[in-house]
Order: structure tokens, then sequence, then C-alpha cells
């Protein structure tokens, strides 16, 4: 039988950044590796799974729950250096602009 484990080695992620995954979506962390492997093989995947992450650091921040906001940073810091194509993709523009008043730098958070 396969486990947690074995999915979260073939999805592409690591055990924190399936757990954004996973909240973000409001699904077990075993679906969330099916949602990681089907947005890292798509164009523009690993973008969305930075906004997925940007979106549950923002979340994190707007509770107040800086302990949770400063360990959705790091996964965020971990995903940007394993895929750094995740880097380029542009800013949601019906999220918050975060950086200059353009919208946003690319790949900033």
């Amino acid at each position: 039988m396969i486990s947690l484990e074995d999915c979260i080695a073939l999805c592409g992620l690591d055990p924190d950044e399936v757990a954004a995954v996973a909240e973000h979506e409001g699904v077990a962390e075993i679906l969330a590796t099916e949602i990681a492997w089907d947005l890292l093989h798509r164009p523009g995947g690993a973008g969305a799974i930075r906004q997925l992450i940007v979106d549950d650091f923002r979340a994190a921040l707007a509770k107040g729950d800086r302990h949770h906001a400063a360990e959705l940073l790091k996964t965020l810091r971990h995903f940007l250096h394993h895929h750094p194509e995740a880097g380029a993709a542009p800013i949601d523009p019906g999220r918050e602009p975060t950086g200059d008043a353009e919208g946003g730098r690319r790949g900033s958070v």
C-alpha cells in the first residue's frame, strides 16, 4: 500500500509545502500531493503553488498568527529555491499588491 510519505516523495514538493497546499485547499495532505503533482506538470503550475503559499501566509498574518506566518515564509523560500520558475509568475491582480506601486514586483511576497 502506498503511504503519505510515498506520495509526498512522488509529488515534487516537501512535506511543509504539501501541508501549505492542503491548508489552502482544505483537503487532506494525501489529496494535496495529487494537486501538487498536477500543478507542477502544468504550465504556470509552480506559480500557482507559490500563490497558494502566499495566500496562506497572508491569512496567517491577518489572523495574527506570526508563528505560522514565519513557518509559511520559510516554506515559501524553500519552494522558490527548488522551483525558481515559480518566482517569475505574475502576482494575481485580484490580490492586494505587495511591493511597488504598479502592483508588486515579480516574484515578491
